[in-house]
């Protein structure tokens, strides 16, 4: 805690849409509270960095998802439709669709897009580390990134976090 500033870090290590939200939403709260924020990007984590920001959802695998509809009458909307992973892996472009309904429900709720979150991280002055390693091993370039991204490796982070009252692995 650095000068009586509560101090929150967080390792982003999951890319898709659905694990892209805790960590901005946790670090623009925080922000927005006075807290001095860093998160931590690495493997699949990284890309949610990239200029061209592409998070996808994928129920695959994920048995507690619902599916639910963006469309339609409230009570038809409220429904949870269980995605059988057989349906999910045989149908070309599912994970596109699903992306697409989630994108369009967190809209229809007035829930801020990804985008829209690492902005206000951004504007918030939010710390926002891409590891080098994960770069190398991925063969990620500077340029791919945003200008606020900052590079560095697991030292750059931890010398961050070291005096941290929160840390989460997100």
């Amino acid at each position: 805690m650095a000068n009586g500033t509560n101090k929150l870090a967080l390792i982003a290590s999951r890319g898709s849409l659905d694990w892209a939200y805790p960590p901005f939403i946790l670090a623009t709260a925080a922000a927005a509270m006075g807290w001095d924020v860093g998160i931590f990007f690495t493997f699949y984590g990284l890309p949610l960095l990239k200029k061209d920001l592409n998070a996808k959802v994928s129920a695959l695998g994920n048995p507690a998802m619902p599916m639910k509809m963006p469309f339609g009458p409230q009570s038809f909307q409220n429904i949870n439709w269980p995605m059988p992973n057989v349906l999910m892996a045989g149908i070309p472009g599912f994970e596109d669709v699903a992306t697409s309904m989630m994108k369009k429900t967190f809209k229809n709720k007035g829930v801020a897009s990804v985008k829209e979150l690492r902005d206000m991280a951004i504007d918030l002055d939010v710390r926002l580390i891409g590891c080098q390693m994960t770069m190398d091993v991925f063969g990620f370039k500077k340029e791919d990134f945003i200008d606020q991204a900052e590079i560095g490796g697991a030292a750059t982070f931890l010398e961050f976090a070291s005096d941290a009252n929160v840390s989460l692995f997100t």
